[in-house]
């Protein structure tokens, strides 16, 4: 399977390689876009025939070197092109089709490109006043992936955050950690469902429910200013000109389970509410409040995956009403098997060397739903009136049971005698979240279309619910190599909690430009004025029952220990008492937030000749805020925070005279607010360190500047070369800080933090075959406080060993030196098969920020390696084949530091100079199907 693909690429370029005696082009005549897939044949021979390839091209082979050439073209007028004796003979035949007219009642529709192609995202980023990277619906279609997620990884630049069955998650954006950039869908911000904070999990979005995908990397005026590292914009789908319709069906699998048994438990049996939501805060739960069916482990072969799309669009009352309805449902089976070192930084004896305390054995089994429905209406009540309303419903849920062994490295661990604890804990978890966006829209150009007015109204939603999320534990021990009777753990054998949290955006938007024609010197302008407001009302909810075992027909049967295989069997049998039959829910994540953002820009754009510059001024400000459910003594219970900003921007293109080619230098200011949890001051007491919020946290600002080239030589190719840089004032990383006369793990702002790179990107089409390509290099650097243990000579023995604060400079987390992307493309125009290899690279980064000096925690290069193919057939049907993760590429995660003493654990594998603490593996997924359009 590695090496299919490639070998069929290899055949099919040999098959491709003839003789030519005509060759050309074919472009549509309105928008000089390169028309792929037209029929251009030989008049006088009809068997002497091509199909245009991915950059309009085609090759005949023909007896003669005169005659004509008939082209057609789906949706376009065809044409007669004479060539040689007959007419001019250049030595590149460039055939112009004009789009076909359809009539409906009185009005006239002209049929032309579609906006979803791969033509119209290069001309998005050719005629965008900023910096953007666009990737349309045509080639997420050819692409392996199925989620937004996955997709955003093609793009220069962006890197992923993967979750624990390997699929993308968090897009990172140049480096910048994801908490540094904001999703938008058509244009409208949306929140999160996260319990603690902004960013949007992207694998909720089904991608074959976009138009394209916009990726801003330089704001401008009339943006929200929250992004240091850029935008991701979901860009739905739209209605057409014409009906279209369409429907898709595929299933698929996942290799991992071929080796070892899926685990799954019965997500019904799960309880929506907890006791004290049910009965009150004074109501004791009691045991028979809990259903024991939900801990009934199952096992077995994973069931085949089943995904299935459909669309609808058209244009009714003579054109004026437009109508898109599309959705998607996919049910899918994941997981990993992971090996997890649990690791902690030698204190004693001043070395600060890891030492691994555990190592747990883990597989995660997981069941995803997602469901996502886009709807569309606009109405032209002229040429010069419009209005949309766009709504959009994404629902992902998962069923997860993660199973974790773990071997006890420290207490009672003797591996030359076999002597060492266990402990077992097994996860049932159902988790849902729902995102909801709904957004009226209105486009005026009243009087002489001079002024433009665009307003919008807008409710977004974000919901996240996990109930009844069960863990029970138990535990054996190991004596010379023989395990003992395992059995459940006295104090502390299970826990049940509740934990939903909801987010919900009102906003309204105004938008005002006014056009200004160009005048004797060539001066062109528009001005640009708006405002926007938004209300966002956040709460969060906690509540938790430890349970311990219990056996009536024991004296002491709140502590028995009940032995697995003489008292239960499964996890259903065994009997618990209820250890806190009220729940815990002062908690800190049962609270209330809100923010309240209002905003004003002005914008200028000025067009000189071949200098096209766009100027402006944003102006935000923000109240956020937050309120504790239950009181918390020692901490305030509620507090808010007010600040204002001003954020310019200029951005600056040169194109020459035929626009091919520009040159691009911009410069913004923007901000990252904090965390909605962060905020709250909590205190998580820990084994040897507390957790704390931090309520004076103060926003992050960045002043951000980039340089770019870019060419254009055909509307579907491209080359990009740019280099970018960024300085943040108060960045918001995890460290330890001293307050009063304690020392706490706590988000802080520290000081600064710079990150550069450089970044290139290119398209080039050869008649049938593509190839495109990314390479992004990235520095940052930050310096934060540490913890560092040092030998103190002049104390007593007890006492010589002591622990300092350090300043250690590092990278910003989640920031990798290199990434890069390298996709292969074949398009067969006459055969009807498209393929697509695609692989993309994502360098070493800091992944986990360790409150010890150099204990942080790293994530190895990640290469990933998909493929995709499909096969076109005349009535209206495409086979099509996807197929993730080829390789099989581990997840490595390591510290940058080697003690000796580990070399001795079990299973344990040395890594020159580092220490590896986590090994996943994710293996191949394969999804066949077929898509039909009317």
């Amino acid at each position: 399977m590695r090496y299919f693909f490639p070998l069929v690429f290899f055949v099919l370029l040999a098959g491709a390689a003839s003789a030519a005696s005509i060759r050309g082009v074919v472009k549509d005549a309105q928008t000089g876009e390169e028309l792929v897939g037209a029929m251009v044949v030989l008049k006088e021979e009809p068997t002497a025939g091509a199909v245009s390839g991915l950059n309009g091209s085609f090759a005949i082979s023909a007896s003669r070197s005169d005659g004509v050439l008939r082209c057609s073209y789906l949706g376009y007028k065809a044409m007669e092109v004479p060539f040689g004796s007959a007419g001019a003979k250049p030595e590149v035949l460039t055939i112009r089709l004009e789009p076909a007219q359809l009539e409906v009642g009185e009005v006239v529709v002209y049929g032309s490109a579609a906006g979803d192609t791969e033509a119209a995202a290069r001309s998005a980023e050719r005629i965008s006043p900023s910096v953007v990277s666009v990737v349309s619906a045509k080639a997420i279609e050819l692409s392996p992936d199925v989620t937004v997620a996955n997709v955003v990884q093609r793009v220069s630049g962006v890197t992923v955050e993967r979750t624990s069955s390997g699929d993308g998650q968090y897009a990172i954006l140049r480096g910048m950690d994801k908490r540094y950039s904001y999703t938008l869908v058509n244009g409208v911000k949306i929140p999160s469902p996260d319990s603690k904070n902004r960013f949007v999990p992207l694998d909720i979005f089904p991608s074959e429910l976009l138009d394209r995908l916009e990726v801003t990397k330089s704001l401008t005026a009339d943006m929200e200013g929250d992004a240091v590292g850029g935008a991701v914009n979901l860009a739905m789908k739209d209605a057409p000109a014409r009906r279209t319709a369409q429907v898709s069906l595929s299933t698929g699998y996942s290799a991992l389970f071929l080796s070892r048994s899926f685990y799954s438990f019965d997500a019904g049996a799960a309880a929506k509410s907890s006791p004290y939501e049910l009965y009150g805060e004074s109501y004791p739960a009691k045991p028979r409040d809990f259903s024991s069916g939900l801990m009934r482990l199952r096992s077995g072969g994973a069931p085949p995956d089943l995904l299935g799309g459909f669309s609808f669009g058209d244009r009714l009352l003579g054109g004026r009403l437009g109508l898109m309805l599309a959705g998607s449902c996919r049910r899918s089976y994941r997981g990993s098997n992971s090996a997890y070192y649990g690791a902690a930084t030698a204190t004693s004896d001043a070395s600060n060397l890891p030492v691994l305390t555990d190592k747990n054995d883990r597989t995660y089994s997981e069941q995803h739903t997602r469901y996502g429905l886009h709807a569309k209406l606009d109405y032209r009540f002229g040429p010069r009136h419009r209005l949309m309303w766009y709504n959009a419903y994404m629902d992902f849920g998962e069923v997860q049971v993660r199973d974790n062994r773990k071997t006890d490295l420290i207490i009672g661990y003797n591996p030359a005698q076999g002597d060492y604890n266990l402990a077992f804990d097994t996860r049932f978890r159902l988790n849902r979240q729902r995102i909801a966006s709904s957004t009226l829209r209105g486009d005026h150009r009243p009087g002489s279309g001079a002024l433009r007015v665009g307003w919008a109204a807008a409710y977004s939603g974000a919901f996240n619910e996990t109930p009844d999320n069960t863990s029970i534990h138990t535990q054996a021990t190991v004596k010379s190599g023989a395990e003992t009777l395992t059995s459940v753990v006295t104090l502390g054998g299970a826990d049940r909690r509740w934990e939903r949290n909801a987010d919900e955006d009102w906003a309204g938007y105004l938008n005002l430009a006014y056009t200004l024609a160009a005048g004797e010197r060539g001066v062109a302008a528009e001005l640009a004025a708006g405002a926007l407001y938004r209300d966002k009302r956040r709460s969060s909810f906690f509540n938790q029952y430890d349970f311990r075992p219990y056996d009536a027909g024991k004296p002491d049967g709140a502590r028995s220990n009940l032995i697995r295989g003489v008292d239960w069997s499964d996890y259903s049998e065994i009997s618990f008492m209820v250890f806190t039959p009220h729940g815990a829910v002062g908690n800190p994540l049962s609270y209330d937030a809100s923010e309240r953002i209002a905003a004003a820009y002005g914008q200028a754009k000025l067009a000189l000749g071949a200098l096209h510059l766009t100027a402006g001024l944003r102006m935000e400000h923000t109240r956020q805020g937050y309120d504790l459910r239950y009181a918390i003594a020692g901490v305030p219970n509620a507090g808010n925070q007010r600040y204002a900003d001003l954020l310019p921007s200029l951005h600056l293109k040169y194109s020459p005279a035929g626009g091919s080619s520009s040159l691009r230098a911009a410069y913004y200011k923007s901000i990252s607010r904090p965390g909605f949890f962060e905020i709250v001051p909590y205190r998580i007491l820990n084994e040897d360190f507390t957790e704390a919020g931090n309520p004076d946290l103060k926003h992050t600002v960045a002043h951000s500047a980039e340089l770019r080239y870019e060419y254009f030589p055909r509307p579907s190719e491209q080359l990009m070369a740019g280099v970018f840089y960024k300085r943040l004032a108060n960045p918001i990383e995890y460290g330890m800080v001293v307050q009063g006369q304690g020392t706490f793990y706590m988000p802080g702002n520290f000081g600064s933090a710079t990150c550069y790179g450089l970044e290139l990107d290119a398209t080039k089409y050869f008649y049938a075959f593509g190839l495109k390509g990314s390479y992004t290099l990235t520095h940052s650097q930050i310096t934060t406080t540490k913890l560092l243990s040092y030998d103190n000579p002049a104390a007593a023995a007890a006492e010589r060993i002591l622990v300092k604060n350090v300043a250690q400079t590092r990278p910003l987390s989640g920031q990798s030196r290199h990434a890069a992307n390298l996709t292969l493309l074949y398009r067969g125009a006459r055969s009807g098969w498209d393929a697509q290899l695609a692989v993309a690279y994502t360098g070493e980064h800091l992944y986990a920020v360790s409150r010890y000096a150099n204990s942080d925690v790293w994530q190895g290069g990640y290469l990933q390696l998909d493929a995709a193919a499909e096969k076109r057939l005349k009535v209206g049907l495409t086979l099509f084949a996807k197929a993730a993760n080829l390789l099989n590429t581990p997840l490595l995660r390591y510290i940058k530091q080697q003690n000796a003493a580990n070399e001795g654990v079990e299973g344990y594998e040395s890594r020159s100079g580092a220490t590896t603490v986590r090994r996943d593996y994710y293996g191949q997924a394969v999804q066949v199907g077929a898509r039909y359009r009317f």
